[in-house]
């Protein structure tokens, strides 16, 4: 990373260590390290542009990248034009089916969710899903991504019966198409074990809830923070339930 900074944008091998850079924009974005991963992000946006061109797919890869970061940080404001530029060139480029276009459709409703635009964010949460069951198909890992994030975005309007039968189709899809405890498959689960105890159905939510958290601690660890949150979903349950003694030590 280091040695891109300073490398001049002749070197012939500048493209590939902005690629490079990319990679480590992106588990600098993990790890919050935003201001190591900002100055990478530029530079390989910058270097990008010069040398391949500002609608090459790489470029746009890049200035992706730049936006993501931006939206980790909640600076909205920067990371929605970003946004909209990859989409727009990417229909251009690829074409409005190609999957890295429907990735920055979908990169775009979910920066419009993280606002509370749902309005705006809802019709390309439906377009990425019906494109991509046209694509990929009905059970691509893909597909079902996009099933998820439109279920989630009605659970957040307070929707459930629209979202409901999304999550069931997610988790039973995720169920045959990446197995029971695939990571995908177990936010499935929670996903719908939230929902059924939003609705006060305790009966239904805390079997779900036992079983993501299970699977949770054995594929990611008693400390990952998903299998904390597993951890937090069934104290809420029991709290709700006034089953304080089986909250507490959660």
């Amino acid at each position: 990373a280091a040695l891109f900074a300073r490398m001049d944008e002749k070197h012939p091998a500048i493209a590939d260590a902005a690629g490079l850079a990319n990679w480590y924009v992106h588990h600098f974005n993990l790890r919050g390290r935003w201001r190591e991963g900002e100055s990478l992000a530029v530079r390989a946006l910058q270097v990008r542009e010069r040398v391949l061109g500002p609608e090459h797919p790489s470029t746009l890869n890049s200035v992706n990248n730049l936006a993501y970061l931006y939206r980790s940080q909640g600076r909205y404001a920067e990371a929605e034009p970003l946004f909209q530029r990859a989409l727009g060139a990417f229909e251009r480029v690829l074409g409005p089916e190609h999957p890295s276009t429907l990735t920055s459709v979908n990169n775009l409703a979910s920066l419009y969710k993280s606002q509370g635009r749902y309005a705006e964010a809802e019709p390309l949460y439906q377009r990425a899903l019906a494109a991509k069951e046209r694509v990929l198909g009905q059970e691509h890992p893909g597909t079902l991504t996009s099933v998820n994030n439109l279920a989630e975005l009605y659970w957040s309007q307070g929707r459930n019966a629209e979202a409901e039968p999304l999550h069931q189709r997610a988790l039973a899809a995720r169920e045959r198409v990446l197995g029971p405890e695939h990571p995908d498959t177990l936010v499935s689960v929670a996903n719908l074990a939230v929902l059924y105890d939003s609705q006060g159905r305790n009966a239904e939510a805390e079997p779900l809830l036992h079983r993501a958290l299970a699977a949770r601690e054995r594929v990611l660890g008693s400390e990952h923070p998903d299998t904390l949150n597993s951890v937090n979903n069934l104290a809420v349950l029991y709290e709700s339930q006034g089953r304080n003694a089986e909250a507490e030590p959660l």
